[in-house]
């Protein structure tokens, strides 16, 4: 065990992501209401606040179209016998992009137009593919290599 990792009562390995939701917690909405002051000091206040209003509509909408499509490919895969694991990665993305596009803000819309539109939805699904092989390996103790 490395000697940064810190240990639980039980001898368990504490994760370190809850320090990372703690700080995102923190910085989004700080970030979020600086980059709101200065998209209305450029373009001016209310249209400003059109501007969210129309990205959460045309969220609203994206979210609606493409988690009918996610559900109903989840569907047909899973009454065909297929293991659904595109469409289960598919529709979690459609899900956390909806919640980023109920949050008030322009990076959290972005981030959440980049989990929900079918074009750039594949690069997310390949991202959080690597992240949950490399934490399942990590956790299993398989070493990944050849076999001479």
């Amino acid at each position: 065990m490395a000697p940064t990792q810190r240990l639980n009562r039980r001898g368990r390995r504490r994760p370190r992501w809850g320090w990372y939701v703690f700080l995102a917690l923190l910085v989004v909405p700080v970030a979020e209401i600086a980059l709101i002051i200065a998209v209305g000091r450029v373009i001016g206040g209310w249209q400003t606040i059109a501007l969210l209003l129309v990205e959460s509509a045309l969220g609203a909408y994206l979210v609606k179209r493409e988690g009918s499509r996610s559900w109903r490919s989840l569907r047909v895969a899973l009454n065909t016998g297929q293991m659904p694991g595109r469409e289960l990665a598919d529709a979690t993305l459609v899900l956390i992009g909806g919640t980023l596009l109920l949050t008030p803000g322009f990076l959290t819309d972005i981030v959440g137009f980049f989990f929900i539109l079918p074009f750039t939805r594949p690069i997310t699904r390949r991202w959080l593919q690597r992240v949950v092989e490399r934490r399942l390996v990590d956790r299993s103790g398989i070493v990944r290599g050849e076999v001479i």
